[in-house]
């Protein structure tokens, strides 16, 4: 499983058992958005090859607001 903690300046993730950060500069330059349009399941796509996408994708600032 597959754990994303967003915030204004980017993204913890826990992935198997791994913890580490994805700044938010590092997110917009591999999407190729400003960050606020990102969606969770494009966070989940940086993380695993091939991640189990539930539910309607969400962008960020939809998440921080």
């Amino acid at each position: 499983m597959t754990a994303l903690s967003f915030d204004e300046q980017g993204v913890d993730v826990v992935y198997q058992g791994t913890e580490f950060r994805l700044e938010k500069s590092l997110i917009e330059d591999a999407i190729g958005k400003s960050y606020p349009d990102v969606t969770d399941h494009e966070v989940l796509k940086i993380v695993a090859e091939d991640p189990a996408l539930s539910g309607e994708p969400r962008r960020i600032a939809e998440i921080l607001a």
